[in-house]
């Protein structure tokens, strides 16, 4: 199966070209596809990782991506793909993990800010699924529910690239789903985690692509996915 590069790649000018070379070189990258099956999951699109009134929010980066990810949900549910949230629910001080250490600024957060956004909400029919820890698999019901909906592939999306996504497609890639990451509708706090963390998820765990291409792929009339 071919290798996967965009020409120019998004990571060409942060990552080493001697290491893009070396990937190409032992044939990492194949492209995987989306099964018949797909769903999407959207990761902590909240309040506290795009409105810039919070310190540890990703601001521009967020707001950039929420349009994209809104065109993706409006494509999953004209299609009959399975939507999943995937989100933080608020905290108190007796209700931390160890972020609370590492990163203390991402609590301390009011109410307000795990709020979903306007454009990018929950509707009738998707599934909201909250989590304590990076990854959307890590104790919670996620897999049952995709094995309930006989999903075979997943669209990631949401935030952060380096954290939730990245520890998301790499769980949903040991459970032998078929993943593929829209690099504009995934956002970070620094664009070198978040662009050198694409180049690794493109590289060993799934298909880094354009939304655009992935609302096609998720179009009935596309014939794919």
């Amino acid at each position: 199966m071919a290798t996967q590069e965009s020409s120019p790649a998004i990571w060409d000018g942060v990552v080493d070209p001697a290491d893009i070379a070396q990937y190409a070189k032992i044939g990492f990258g194949a492209r995987g596809g989306l099964g018949s099956r797909p769903a999407i999951v959207v990761i902590d699109v909240q309040e506290r990782t795009v409105n810039e009134r919070y310190p540890a929010s990703c601001g521009e980066a967020g707001r950039a991506a929420v349009p994209k990810i809104a065109a993706l949900l409006d494509a999953a549910r004209s299609n009959d793909v399975p939507v999943f949230f995937v989100y933080v629910a608020p905290k108190d001080t007796s209700d931390s993990t160890r972020f609370a250490a590492k990163m203390p600024s991402l609590h301390g957060v009011d109410q307000a800010g795990y709020d979903f956004l306007t454009e990018v909400s929950p509707q009738p029919g998707d599934v909201l699924i909250p989590k304590r820890q990076p990854s959307a698999f890590f104790g919670t019901p996620l897999v049952s529910y995709l094995v309930d909906r006989k999903v075979d592939s997943l669209v990631v999306t949401g935030a952060t690239t380096s954290g939730c996504v990245r520890a998301t497609a790499i769980d949903a890639f040991s459970y032998g789903y078929q993943v593929a990451v829209p690099h504009d509708a995934v956002f970070d706090r620094v664009r070198t985690s978040h662009l050198v963390n694409l180049f690794d998820i493109q590289h060993k765990y799934g298909d880094v692509l354009e939304t655009a291409e992935l609302q096609r792929l998720l179009s009935r009339d596309s014939g794919e996915g």
